[in-house]
């Protein structure tokens, strides 16, 4: 499978594309990442350097690969957080072009917008722009728990209070978004009055169904996890066509990665030391149907 990656990268540490492509690449598949920011390290550090990618670069490298006349190569097309509502139309324009191109072509996107206890992280305006333009040309997105509640519509405060208390109510939070466009669905960092404490679950929603996977709740909160679950789940969902497979396998690999990072006591996923979990993901959890 050939992947465009349009998303941030940094010299130090995995988020973005530095964690998605490698994973992918692990699982065999060609990826062509373009860059939106190139910065020392993540924003998590507080400190940080390096450019921001001016939107008219970004499309100049997409307009590279058009002018080699394999655009129409792409498998997919898979983007993350997006900080400029300019670079996001960019990403939107290339999903068209490719799907125009190769109409079997899907677009996953990851919605980074905020979290559960620190609200709401990105800049005015971009978690509208991206719950009114991007996410219904989307075939796949992969929200948290915040960010689908945010999508569907239901008021939560930055603390979480509020928000989509049962599975019940998830899966029909799930389906309003659905409504608008995007088929396939992957809920990271559920947490819902059925959850078992010290637990959280993982939901996959498609046309054929519902499932769900209960993981526990590690002591880590490392960035980058979040693009490498959207970077695997979009794989394996593509190559497998089955959301309980591509969900079993997408969890089993990053939980393996977060006790790889707890192990090695390191900030950063410890993503070359489990890369074996990408290339044979380990069968830690078994997916229960939920409807």
């Amino acid at each position: 499978m050939r992947i465009l990656s349009i998303q941030s990268s940094v010299a130090y540490g995995h988020v973005g594309n530095s964690a998605a492509v490698f994973p992918l690449q692990r699982l065999g598949h060609e990826v062509w990442p373009v860059l939106t920011v190139h910065f020392s390290n993540h924003t998590g550090y507080g400190a940080w350097r390096g450019p921001v990618l001016d939107p008219a670069d970004v499309r100049e490298v997409i307009e590279g690969i058009a002018d080699r006349g394999v655009l129409g190569r792409a498998d997919a097309v898979l983007s993350g957080y997006q900080g400029d509502p300019a670079v996001g139309s960019i990403v939107v324009d290339t999903v068209a072009r490719v799907k125009a191109l190769n109409p079997d072509a899907v677009y996953c996107c990851d919605p980074v917008m905020g979290d559960v206890g620190r609200g709401m992280f990105v800049r005015p305006g971009i978690p509208e722009f991206l719950r009114d333009v991007v996410v219904p040309q989307a075939d796949v997105i992969t929200p948290n728990h915040f960010e689908l509640d945010f999508l569907a519509g239901i008021e939560r405060g930055p603390d979480g209070a509020g928000g989509t208390r049962t599975r019940a109510a998830v899966l029909d939070a799930v389906d309003a978004v659905r409504a608008r466009g995007p088929r396939d669905v992957l809920v990271t960092s559920v947490l819902h009055d059925e959850v078992p404490e010290g637990h959280l679950e993982v939901l996959a929603v498609s046309d054929a169904g519902a499932w769900a996977v209960t993981t526990p709740l590690l002591p880590i909160t490392p960035n980058g996890c979040g693009d490498v679950t959207a970077a695997l789940y979009l794989a394996h969902l593509r190559t497998t066509g089955s959301p309980s497979e591509a969900l079993a396998r997408t969890t089993g690999s990053v939980y393996a990665v977060l006790e790889a990072t707890i192990a090695a006591g390191t900030r950063e996923i410890a993503l070359i030391a489990a890369q074996d979990a990408f290339a044979a993901p380990p069968r830690t959890f078994e997916p229960t149907r939920v409807r």
